[in-house]
């Protein structure tokens, strides 16, 4: 486990942990507290079975044996009638991020692992996922200004349940990880089966998402440099490229850098759905295109560049006046000939900067 935490370089003195009760977070937040880390376990009551409460409980009463903190964190309100594995999945996630941001702690660690990691796998082929979507999931990610950490991402959940055999520990069981209404539930049921007929074991899926997720870095390293080289942005507020440039790359580049421009001034948390930006990627090269929007952006070709601004719903003028308002604070882009758009989209943001300064 030590291992983990030098492998990456963390050292915060804090670090919350999703305990659900179950065998493998279970077994996470006692060996994080073995070796002296100072933690916090974070339970999420769905309410959605009846005792769920109950072992949300038992959970702080084996923390208590160990004087680690815990808190029980509710979903409260109406609960959704279809998608609920989903919805209760976000809900859980939401609901342990407001709990660090509040509480000023910037790891969270949940307790996957490669089991975790092999059911992932296909869950993801069978919807047909792309090379992101099947390298699974990772050590490290981050999100909302939190960064997961999943330590036993390589381990056996048989190996972690021994664990708990030889502290005393028993951990509970979700009767839902058994439910054939559940895909998840059914691929882990076939996967001793699939061993046993073609040799392929949860082991080797985890690889094989090790393997891509390689490919996948390379890609995104490729990415960020042809961002760094060659995309200009504009206080923040817009981007711009060489429709030639980015028209040059291959078509995976193409689309890997729209959806990093698209995300970043869209400002969400995702780019959009795959198949739009693929749609997209496909229109820079036709001669007519003009641009649309996608992902919270208005996307057009002006000046032989591509430009990506946010997207405004309410098409609100500026005046000649404020823009030259503007240029008294950036004085190096009176001559620089910006789209209408550029330049409403910079005036927007700064105002928007100057409101939250108040």
């Amino acid at each position: 486990m030590q291992q983990f935490f030098d492998k990456y370089r963390l050292n915060d003195d804090v670090i919350a942990v999703g305990v659900s009760g179950g065998a493998d977070s279970l077994a996470l937040v006692l060996r994080l507290y073995q070796i002296g880390k100072k933690v916090v376990a974070l339970t999420v009551d769905h309410g959605l079975r009846s005792e769920s409460r109950r072992e949300a409980e038992y959970v702080g009463e084996v923390m208590a044996r160990y004087g680690i903190e815990h808190h029980i964190l509710n979903w409260e309100g109406e609960k959704p009638q279809s998608g609920v594995e989903e919805a209760a999945r976000q809900k859980r996630y939401e609901l342990l991020f407001d709990w660090c941001q509040n509480n000023g702690v910037k790891i969270l660690a949940v307790g996957h692992h490669r089991r975790d990691q092999a059911e992932t796998f296909l869950l993801r082929l069978q919807r047909g996922s792309g090379l992101d979507g099947l390298c699974c999931m990772q050590p490290l990610t981050s999100r909302n200004g939190i960064m997961i950490i999943r330590p036993q991402l390589e381990e056996n959940p048989e190996d972690l349940k021994d664990f708990l055999r030889k502290q005393g520990i028993a951990w509970m069981e979700d009767e839902s990880n058994q439910s054939d209404d559940f895909l998840r539930a059914r691929i882990r049921k076939f996967l001793p089966e699939l061993e046993r007929m073609t040799g392929i074991s949860e082991q080797r899926l985890a690889e094989t998402a090790e393997v891509l997720a390689r490919t996948r870095n390379y890609l995104e390293e490729q990415t960020t440099k042809f961002i760094k080289n060659h995309v200009r942005y504009w206080e923040n507020a817009a981007i711009s490229v060489s429709l030639s440039a980015i028209c040059d790359l291959h078509k995976e580049m193409v689309y890997r850098v729209l959806s990093v421009l698209i995300r970043e001034i869209g400002g969400r948390i995702y780019a959009p759905e795959a198949e739009e930006t693929l749609r997209l990627s496909s229109l820079l090269y036709e001669p007519d295109f003009k641009g649309c929007t996608l992902g919270g952006c208005e996307i057009f070709v002006a000046r032989k560049r591509l430009w990506v601004v946010p997207e405004v719903k309410q098409k609100q003028v500026m005046s000649k006046d404020e823009w030259q308002k503007c240029l008294q604070n950036l004085p190096h882009y009176a001559k620089a000939e910006l789209p209408y758009k550029v330049r409403r989209a910079i005036y927007n943001h700064l105002k928007k900067d100057r409101n939250g300064q108040k």
